[in-house]
């Protein structure tokens, strides 16, 4: 709590009028105009500080004032130092304009100057900052010192004190490790203290923004060798002869600290911790311990045979210890990164990143995270150089199967990586029975740990609980279970009955929402990488998968959906796949059933018969075959329209029923014998219906539309040659056709040239 004197002065900096801020500007520009700065220049700069601070929004100062007070940083009065960088990192740099840190009078950056430039320079802010050679060379020296010369005894406040205690005791303790034994090395991070110098508190800020500061030119900019340039720092020069790093220019010789920083960190981090909250941050500094020493081999290769051995010693400490999970995602950047330069085996680290990660931590949100962003980056090395990658795909889909809105948008970029020649029809497989792996998912937590919280509360569950648990079953959770591809199974029926309860638990519903989206990904990825063998399979997959989903009525019909409109995709993209496929798409169409079931695929699926089963798209396609299909589809149209519906199941959609007739009319037209069959029953349609309604179709105007289709197609089929040239595909078309049946909605110009053809005949007849 602020006394009522500080909220009184804090008050009145939020609350000054930009008139009276813009002359105290002004007046500021006067004083630091003169050579001498007295007591009335440090009490402006303290108000000016508290005017910043004070307020909630970024306040920008005029040009000129921030030129006088950046150049305040190399006052030789530290106060003015002090206070010069404390305006500054209030305000965001001048824009548009360079920035030159000048330091005419002194042979070294001060720690204030260094501290607000590095802290600038590092928050990737809109300005470019220019820096100039000389102090470029400053800062990676002051660095060095901070990260690697800091102070090892500890900071005011270690001494216990009391009236007794004699001048021994209040000499200066050293630090400690976080197992309390007393360091023996430089300080780190990871060092503790009853309190800390100021050295050791920059070399934590240091160690803290270093691994975002090495792409910046100061790091990576090449500069020249100045060996013979003298450091400024006293504890540099002390230990100026005892270093061999002390030849090497400042870019190198601070990638070398910045190397034996990190190597020290990761032999403490071995030490047992006293306090959970150390070991959690002897974690955090692990993570960035070995994403520096990554940073630094990429700049420098020559590195790498140094860190390996370190590398490859920490994974095969952690590597068994899951709760070290997100430590091993860096060290598994490093061996992508550099893995090959060294020729050494990367397999065990794929198999855990790969393996256990997302088979045993898919309920750990912050790894999903971390994992799911490490892929992302990597995804071209991973596909070109990680098998095992492509072929993870039942363990990586595990995370979306958890926690489907969280992840959803990592996949959808990640999912076309995934799908290739080999993996194709078992992913396609897999997302289909997201849904089930969800409730497995839950259901194992259940299983293993009876107080999980993310179990519904629904006492419903037992059932499926039980069969998870009877050995019987076993076998088919353990195929959704699955880590790696390769795996079959042919009793989805008997799963999706034991899994009939959990259709309404929330994980599941949210997963079967994701779906969809996913399969249209599916199909737009695999057009590009499947030759037409593989293409016919997908067919298949469709077609025998449309019957065996998890009954959940709404993912069921957005799974026919998706499916339909890629059929449609694929067979006009290679339209030889109806022939190819042509008994199990005519063994689909003729079930009747279908009609009512799957009203939506059934429907496209008669569309492809009836438009690509033409010798003008195959060579192959036979009258034999054309009338076989005939055949099929009249025996299922004359059915559904000659009986009311089975018993449960509504009238079939008018579509079915014009798609039906449409596709009978265009076999028709492409072998003439035909014609007179369909002709027979599209008058006979006609007569039924003048009766008025029929047991098959609930809705007049529906009937109407009907009737006027068959009305039109008869009166097509009467000119055959014209019927043909109508309804049947010219091969390879790129433009726009006659005849579309976009929709199974009969077009305008179908119309028109039906209307044209009986003109014509007319026109033909003797008077």
């Amino acid at each position: 709590m602020y006394s009522h004197g500080s909220e009184s002065l804090i008050k009145q900096a939020r609350e000054i009028q930009e008139s009276e801020l813009q002359k105290f500007y002004s007046r500021l520009v006067k004083l630091l105009q003169g050579k001498e700065f007295g007591h009335e220049t440090v009490d402006s700069l303290q108000r000016l500080h508290l005017i910043l601070s004070a307020s909630k929004y970024t306040r920008t100062l005029p040009p000129e004032l921030q030129k006088r007070v950046l150049s305040l940083l190399s006052s030789p009065v530290e106060q003015l130092q002090v206070l010069s960088s404390a305006v500054l990192r209030e305000t965001p740099p001048l824009s548009g304009q360079e920035l030159n840190y000048n330091q005419e009078n002194v042979s070294q950056l001060n720690s204030h100057a260094a501290a607000l430039l590095l802290s600038q320079v590092c928050s990737n802010s809109y300005v470019v900052f220019t820096i100039r050679y000389y102090h470029e060379t400053l800062l990676s020296k002051k660095l060095v010192d901070w990260l690697r010369y800091a102070s090892i005894t500890q900071g005011g406040g270690a001494s216990s004190g009391g009236f007794f205690t004699g001048p021994r005791s209040r000499q200066p303790a050293p630090i400690a490790e976080l197992d309390g034994t007393v360091s023996g090395d430089f300080f780190t991070v990871l060092c503790v203290g009853q309190g800390f110098t100021d050295d050791q508190w920059m070399n934590v800020y240091s160690f803290s923004m270093l691994r975002h500061c090495r792409d910046l030119s100061f790091l990576t900019s090449h500069v020249a060798d100045d060996r013979s340039e003298i450091d400024g720092s006293v504890v540099s020069m002390v230990s100026a002869t005892s270093s061999s790093s002390r030849l090497l220019p400042p870019k190198e010789r601070l990638r070398e600290k910045a190397f034996q920083y990190c190597q020290r960190l990761i032999e403490q981090s071995d030490r047992k911790a006293h306090k959970r909250t150390d070991a959690d941050l002897q974690k955090a500094c692990l993570v960035e311990a070995v994403c520096i020493l990554d940073c630094v081999c990429v700049e420098d290769a020559s590195l790498v045979y140094r860190t390996f051995p370190c590398i490859k010693a920490l994974f095969g400490r952690l590597s068994s210890d899951l709760s070290f999970a997100r430590v091993m995602l860096p060290i598994a950047q490093f061996y992508l990164n550099h893995g090959e330069m060294a020729a050494v085996d990367c397999e065990s680290v794929w198999n855990l990143v790969f393996g256990r990660f997302p088979a045993e931590l898919f309920n750990d949100h912050f790894l999903a995270h971390e994992l799911l962003r490490f892929l992302r980056l990597n995804l071209e090395s991973l596909q070109l150089r990680v098998p095992q990658y492509t072929h993870s795909f039942p363990n990586l889909l595990k995370l979306l199967a958890w926690d489907s809105p969280a992840v959803v948008d990592d996949f959808v970029d990640l999912l076309p990586s995934l799908v290739t020649a080999g993996t194709a029809v078992e992913l396609l497989h897999t997302l289909l029975d997201l849904p089930c792996l969800s409730a497995t998912l839950v259901l194992q937590l259940r299983s293993s740990h009876p107080s999980e919280q993310n179990f519904p509360k629904s006492g419903r569950c037992l059932l499926s609980l039980d069969a998870f648990r009877n050995p019987s079953f076993r076998g088919l959770f353990l195929f959704l279970l699955r880590g790696e591809a390769g795996d079959t199974i042919d009793r989805l029926g008997t799963l999706h009955e034991l899994l009939a309860e959990v259709a309404d638990w929330p994980r599941v519903i949210q997963c079967a929402q994701t779906v969809p989206v996913l399969l249209h990904i599916f199909f737009n990825t695999v057009t590009t990488v499947a030759d037409e063998k593989l293409l016919a399979h997908l067919v298949l997959v469709m077609l025998e998968r449309s019957s065996l989903l998890l009954n959940i009525p709404k993912y069921i019909k957005e799974i026919h959906r998706v499916f339909s409109c890629h059929l449609l995709r694929l067979c006009k993209l290679h339209p030889s796949l109806v022939v190819d496929q042509s008994h199990e798409l005519l063994e689909f169409a003729g079930a009747t059933a279908n009609v009512y079931s799957k009203e939506e695929i059934y429907t496209h699926v008669v569309w492809v018969l009836g438009e690509y089963l033409s010798v003008s798209c195959d060579s192959r396609c036979s009258v034999r075959l054309i009338t076989s299909c005939f055949e099929a589809l009249e025996a299922v149209l004359f059915e559904i329209t000659s009986s009311a519906p089975p018993p449960g199941a509504v009238c079939p959609a008018p579509r079915v029923v014009t798609t039906l007739m449409s596709a009978l009319a265009k076999l028709a037209s492409r072998s003439h014998d035909l014609i007179p069959r369909v002709s027979l029953f599209l008058s006979k349609l006609r007569t039924v219906t003048r009766g008025g309604s029929v047991a098959w179709c609930s809705d007049e105007e529906d009937l109407v539309a009907i009737v006027t289709r068959g009305e039109e197609l008869w009166s097509l089929l009467k000119a055959p040659g014209v019927a043909q040239s109508v309804l049947t595909p010219p091969p390879h078309v790129t433009t726009p056709q006659w005849h579309r049946d976009i929709n199974v909605a009969m077009p305008l110009q179908l119309r028109a040239l039906t209307n044209l053809t009986h003109s014509q005949k007319k026109c033909l007849l003797p008077e």
